[in-house]
């Protein structure tokens, strides 16, 4: 197992290809900061550079996934022009003429990992708690999690990139209802919303993820995969099918010529498990624009 001893607020470890990401203020709730924000985006960047890594899994340490933002200054918690706010965030840069939301700075981040993201949701998820896992790929609970788009309660909107997000994981008559009442709610009812795809034992929780983990680990090309969730993003603002054709086309011409192609039609027949050659890093083809974590109208 590999540690990177540079972070603070969060966790970074990678073992059997798989990086996790740990939330670590259990103190606070793993409640978020701008520290954290910073972390999160260098941790998601340094998995997509890291071609050890095949996949991510995001968890909180102790009780809490992530209670939200951190209130510690009160009514001047969301003030851009709070000085010890706007000195915490000064690299973060404007978009549009206004500070950058620093939760689309960490979600923007995840959206732009090639890497497989999945949220292991432990406990409460609030706010920023809840925003922050709709770009990752896979999100599972545990049975004692909790969330709420709570922004309405404190005057605010949705962010990182939510107001995107949402609708298109869960419909836009369900992201209406938990945004417009901004209520917490269990478990069992994200699960029928479709916000995660299963409901876990707590001490069952880390270890059905670690296991989808290794699933694709263990077997599938990391290029595929890679260039798949891609691919399975961008096609949600696409109006008709022929984009993804023009794109699977593009793909299949690019993949189909590579080692990776080969090395899975072979292990197959061979009846052997695959040993794909190809990496990220070296072998990725850009067939789509890829997301960018700092946009184009940023200063």
């Amino acid at each position: 197992m590999t540690t990177t001893e540079t972070y603070t607020e969060i966790a970074y470890e990678v073992a059997d290809h798989v990086a996790t990401i740990t939330l670590d203020r259990p103190a606070k709730l793993n409640a978020f900061t701008s520290t954290m924000m910073a972390e999160l985006a260098r941790a998601y960047t340094e998995a997509d550079a890291d071609d050890e890594v095949r996949a991510v899994v995001v968890t909180g340490r102790g009780r809490g996934f992530c209670a939200g933002a951190d209130l510690g200054r009160g009514g001047a918690t969301f003030d851009a022009n709070d000085p010890e706010r706007a000195a915490e965030r000064k690299d973060v840069g404007t978009i549009g003429g206004v500070p950058r939301d620093g939760g689309g700075v960490a979600s923007l981040a995840t959206a732009a990992c090639r890497k497989p993201v999945i949220a292991a949701i432990n406990g409460p998820a609030v706010g920023i708690g809840a925003t922050m896992t709709l770009p990752m790929d896979i999100r599972i609970a545990s049975e004692t999690a909790r969330f709420g788009f709570v922004f309405a309660r404190r005057g605010l909107v949705p962010e990182a990139a939510s107001s995107w997000f949402l609708p298109r994981i869960v419909g836009i008559s369900q992201a209406m209802e938990w945004v417009a009442t901004g209520r917490v709610f269990d478990a069992q009812e994200a699960l029928a919303g479709r916000l995660v795809s299963k409901v876990l034992p707590p001490d069952e929780l880390l270890p059905y993820a670690y296991g989808i983990a290794r699933e694709i680990a263990d077997n599938t090309s990391a290029v595929s995969v890679a260039l798949s969730k891609q691919m399975l993003w961008s096609m949600l603002g696409e109006d008709t099918p022929w984009a993804a054709h023009r794109t699977d086309s593009a793909g299949i011409y690019h993949l189909g010529r590579s080692a990776d192609a080969r090395e899975g039609v072979m292990s197959f027949l061979e009846k052997r498990p695959p040993a794909y050659p190809d990496t990220v890093s070296e072998n990725y083809p850009e067939v789509l624009e890829r997301w960018p974590t700092r946009p184009a109208d940023m200063d």
